[in-house]
């Protein structure tokens, strides 16, 4: 199996709906609907335009993982929508690390030298991953003053890239 990893834009949205909110509401039991995230019908204006970008993960066709950066200040972008599809997660493939690794380097182009992120209690394996890649817990109260803020999220991450 050949993982690929490319930018997605708008025509990509009804898939990239279907992973996120599979993950979110079947496996997680998250609270949230595709009403609380306009953001994935609507992925080249609220990413792209603003700077920031989204990739998807691709194994034979499929769109099997995503991963975006909401730019929210001059250098610094919130990651977003990092979900890898169950059946493709783990060491094996690496998915969820190609794609953060694919971020970070369009953060080094793009002059982004601080990345935050919000996410949830639930999420075990999620924290354990960004802490693996050297991000370091924060407290709400000391995320910058434009981060954009997600209801659901009640534990954030902080890397600074140089």
């Amino acid at each position: 199996m050949e993982l690929k990893i490319q930018p997605i834009g708008n025509s990509y949205s009804d898939q990239a709906i279907d992973l996120i909110l599979n993950i979110q509401q079947k496996e997680f039991n998250i609270p949230v609907t595709l009403e609380d995230q306009p953001d994935l019908a609507a992925i080249e204006h609220f990413y792209h335009e603003k700077g920031g970008h989204f990739w998807g993960a691709f194994i034979e066709g499929e769109l099997v993982g995503t991963i975006a950066l909401l730019k929210f200040d001059k250098h610094a972008g919130a990651i977003r929508k990092m979900f890898v599809k169950k059946e493709f997660r783990g060491k094996e493939l690496n998915i969820a690390q190609a794609l953060l690794e694919v971020l970070i380097s369009f953060c080094h182009e793009n002059q982004i030298n601080e990345l935050y992120l919000g996410t949830i209690t639930v999420l075990k394996a999620a924290q354990r991953f960004y802490e693996r890649n050297f991000f370091v817990s924060i407290e709400k109260e000391k995320l910058p003053p434009l981060f954009p803020l997600m209801s659901a999220d009640n534990i954030f991450y902080h890397l600074s890239i140089h």
